[in-house]
């Protein structure tokens, strides 16, 4: 796929260019994707580890991946790991600039001690009940705790005997002291470090009390230099704490936050909470599943990189919320696929053919392209004797109008072959079910056209003798409903369809030895690709060939 064409205009591309133009931030471009490594990406990570990278190389600048590890309760170096290696398939490096939250903890602990100092911050030993209670509801005014006149001797000296272990997890708080009477509840004395007496990831037992998200992750940015903090549109109300951290502390540099809308994608889910779920309650088969919207499972699916790329530049960049469908992005799959994949020939369910008048001694390799329009994939090798498998739906006994594949006394070409005419039908004496075709060929239509008479079908088959026997998995949308997250119980509306399974389909033997990874064309079936997780000959359904969703 071309990924040199000219990007599409959007308001954050207006913002950088006009901030070079300015002069702003030295003309430096700085972005980051900063994830919390509290579980596997999806879908909705993508589109911003897309945006994040390609501004910054557009622009000349650098992006950061850091991991805003604030929580070691939640956080896992297998997640850290998993997060590295999707941003990497994705097809984006961070070279030097690997950071952490946990990088930083001295100088947010010192920002903490800065704003006690400076009278705007306290500890605040008010139960979580207490606080819940003073904070407010969006139509009345929070009331201040007791402690919220606490010297700052006071506070000074109980944050640093946080510090030091000397209370239990819920003990005491530092908050911010900022407005109990906010019209936005997140600056209404927002907590910015709390107890937790849990072994952290990266820094072990150093610390026993940990920065809350928003204090942490503002100061992160600042500290690093960031100059456009991207991010979903969920946070825009925390933008003025945003603001308001970095305001107040002594940091080296001032980032501008700017919000975008989040991608929300028809017919699955792209919440961590929810996916969990599905896992946890075995809905589908771990992180990885095919069904979803996670990169893993997108990988395993063997939905191509550039593949999501494109989607993502295509569905652009907007503060307008929106369900994206599903088959935006299947289209880019197949864009792509359709460019970069051999081709094959695949059965899923047999109808044996016995071609009467051809020799039963004979057998015929055909050369064929892997690809129709590519010559530089090269050729395979395809074998041809008297009996073969078609479709079953190949096959119509009494046929439809427009039905242009076998009937009795009917003609189709097979794809690369002969052409063949439908000479008699074999049934199950007692349920009366097509159990074999007799044909006969015509051996002057290899490669060309028969004489006098028009043939308009194509059909797919393969060898009878050469044949491999394959799992095929064909996978579906994962929910029935556009927005399964909007329901009360989302899972009651899981897809009883999203998987099928074919245990004995056919294929020709140039796919017996397919590198795990890899993908196909099936012809006239779709996109299949070789699963990569099991040494069987199994092929995962990537997308068909067209959008089949009603």
């Amino acid at each position: 796929m071309n990924e040199s064409v000219e990007k599409p205009r959007h308001f954050i591309r207006q913002i950088i260019e006009n901030d070079i133009e300015s002069g702003k931030h030295g003309g430096k471009i700085i972005t980051r994707f900063p994830p919390e490594p509290n579980g596997y990406l999806h879908v909705g990570h993508a589109k911003s580890i897309c945006l994040n990278f390609s501004l910054a190389k557009e622009y000349n600048g650098v992006c950061h991946l850091r991991f805003d590890d604030t929580n070691p309760i939640k956080e896992e170096q297998e997640y850290v790991e998993a997060i590295k290696e999707d941003v990497q398939w994705l097809g984006f490096d961070w070279g030097e600039h690997l950071f952490h939250a946990s990088d930083y903890y001295d100088k947010l602990y010192n920002f903490a001690r800065e704003l006690i100092q400076k009278g705007l911050a306290y500890v605040d030993g008010a139960s979580p009940e207490q606080i819940r209670e003073c904070r407010g509801t969006l139509t009345e005014p929070g009331k201040p705790t007791p402690d919220r006149e606490r010297t700052i001797e006071d506070s000074l000296d109980l944050f640093q005997r946080m510090k030091d272990g000397e209370f239990k997890d819920g003990k005491y708080i530092l908050r911010a002291k900022i407005d109990m009477t906010s019209g936005n509840i997140n600056l209404r004395d927002p907590i910015i470090y709390r107890i937790r007496h849990v072994t952290h990831q990266r820094t072990g037992d150093q610390w026993c009390i940990y920065p809350m998200y928003d204090f942490a992750h503002s100061l992160s940015d600042a500290l690093e230099g960031i100059t456009h903090s991207l991010c979903t549109l969920e946070f825009q109300d925390h933008r003025p704490l945003y603001d308001w951290c970095v305001e107040h502390c002594d940091t080296p540099e001032t980032p501008q936050q700017i919000e975008f809308a989040r991608l929300n994608l028809s017919h699955t889910i792209t919440s961590k909470r929810k996916l969990k779920q599905l896992v946890d309650e075995n809905h589908v088969n771990g992180w990885d599943d095919p069904r979803l919207p996670t990169i893993k499972g997108l990988r395993h699916r063997g939905y191509p990189a550039a593949a999501i790329r494109h989607f993502c530049e295509t569905i652009g960049i907007s503060k307008s919320k929106s369900i994206i469908d599903m088959s935006v992005l299947e289209e880019c799959v197949r864009t792509e696929l359709n460019q970069t994949t051999p081709r094959g020939m695949c059965v899923l369910k047999p109808l044996k053919i016995v071609i009467d008048n051809y020799p039963e001694d004979k057998e015929e390799w055909f050369t064929v392209a892997k690809h129709p329009q590519d010559e530089t994939m090269g050729q395979r090798e395809v074998p041809f004797n008297r009996e073969i498998y078609i479709e079953q739906d190949d096959f119509m006994e009494e046929p439809v109008k427009k039905f242009f594949r076998l009937a009795p006394g009917k003609e189709v070409r097979l794809r690369g072959s002969y052409v063949i005419k439908c000479e008699d039908v074999i049934k199950n004496p007692q349920t009366g079910e097509v159990t074999e075709l007799h044909c006969s060929y015509d051996p002057d239509t290899l490669g060309k056209k028969p004489e006098g008479r028009k043939v308009k079908g194509v059909i797919h088959w393969v060898s009878a003798k050469h044949a491999k026997t394959a799992e095929i998995r064909l996978y579906d949308r994962l929910f029935t409903v556009e927005n399964p997250a909007a329901e009360d119980d989302f899972t009651q509306f899981l897809n009883p369809n999203s998987l099928t399974i074919i245990k004995n389909a056919l294929v020709e033997p140039s796919l017996a030895d397919a590198d795990k990874g890899l993908a196909y064309q099936f012809e006239r079936l779709g996109y299949f690709c070789r699963d990569i997780k099991t040494d069987a000959l199994v092929f995962d359904r990537v997308v068909s060939l067209r959008d089949t969703w009603k």
